[in-house]
This record gives C-alpha cells, structure tokens and sequence, in this order.
C-alpha cells in the first residue's frame, strides 16, 4: 500500500531502487521526502529558476543533504531542441542513483523524461514500458491538446531512430523540424504550440473596411 506523501507528491518508482519521478514539493517537507526514499540526485524538468522561491528552496534542501541537483529544462507545449534532450540524457547519465524525476504536477513533462529514461537505459524493446509512462493513472497524464506530442514523441523517436540508439539518434539527426514535420503528417498539428524557442507565429493584420 502506497503512503500518503507518495500519494500527496504523485510519487512512483520508474525503475525501483534507481530512478523514481514525482510533482514538485510545494507543501515543504522536501527533506524528509528525498531522505526517506533514500534520493541521491533531483533532476528538475523546469529548468534554472533563481528568482523562485520554490527553485531556491529545492536547491537548498539538496545542497544541505548533499543531493546532487540538475536542471534540465523541458515545455509541455512546445517541441524539445537537441540541446535540450542531450542534456536531460546527460543528466540521466552522471546523476547518482536512485535519481528523482520531477516537474509541476510530476504527470506531463515527467512522464516524458521516464519515457525517455527508460527507452535510453533499455533500448526500443522498452517501447511498452515507455508508453505505459503517460498512464492516466496512477501518474494522472491528463493532457491538454498541446501537450498531445509528449505521448508521440517515442514513435517518432522509435520509427526515425531506425534501430540506431536513442542516445546516437538524437546527437547526430534529430531535428525538432523533423518532429512537427511528422506530426503534423498524421493530423496532429494542434498537439504542440510551437518548437520551444522558435519566435511566435505573427497574428494576421486585420483589413479595413472602408465604407
């Protein structure tokens, strides 16, 4: 039976005693959690935030016990650059382990980065135990129209990889391009708003009517 902070943190094992994920800890009580669980490194989805109290406070509490932190920055709506993705694989490879995923709501961009975790780690034979990540329940993946490509990306993943690793595949062809390409082939243009760092689409002029 689960316990009421794994419940209350959206806590779950992706690969037990290695590589759990979890939502951020607004209610406090970081350090009891990562130490009960025995956490050797958090790595945040978020991205560098110093100018929040809840990123400063993360990076205290982990600093204190010795936890390594790692920032690896994702967008639940918009489409990852290479940069991006290499360096939550970095991550995946230096952190200590047990290593603990978290984002938000530890149901979206976590369940994308245990995805990849797990297709890096175990290959495409991993490709089920990937999908089963953006589970509705118990990780309550509930995701909006434009968050739609983190459930799609393994296939992409899986079909342009052509049985290269997913670790060579995206540091030599990768291309976000590629992806919203292909997405938008199979009637899913409306499942991201944007690749992240791309300018936003300028809105049409107006005409005027002249009476």
């Amino acid at each position: 039976m689960r316990s009421l902070p794994d419940l209350f943190y959206n806590f779950h094992w992706v690969e037990p005693g290695i590589a759990a994920r979890a939502s951020q800890a607004y209610a406090g009580f970081l350090a009891a959690f990562l130490t009960a669980r025995g956490i050797r490194a958090v790595i945040n989805l978020r991205g560098s935030n110093p100018g929040y109290r809840w990123w400063r406070y993360e990076t205290d509490v982990c600093a204190r016990l010795g936890i390594v932190h790692c920032d690896a920055k994702l967008n639940s709506r918009q489409l990852p650059t290479r940069a991006m993705l290499l360096d939550l694989l970095g991550a995946f490879e230096t952190a200590p382990r047990p290593f603990l995923l978290k984002c938000s709501g530890g149901q979206d961009r976590t369940s994308f980065a245990a995805a990849l975790y797990l297709l890096n780690a175990g290959g495409w034979n991993a490709m089920s135990q990937a999908g089963a990540q953006f589970a509705r329940w118990p990780y309550l993946h509930f995701p909006r129209r434009e968050q739609r490509w983190l459930q799609l990306f393994p296939a992409f993943a899986c079909d342009q990889a052509a049985g290269a690793a997913l670790g060579e595949w995206l540091a030599t062809r990768y291309s976000p391009q590629d992806f919203k390409t292909w997405l938008e082939a199979r009637g899913e243009a409306q499942s991201f708003r944007r690749i992240y760092g791309a300018p936003l689409p300028t809105p049409p002029i107006a005409k005027i009517v002249r009476r």
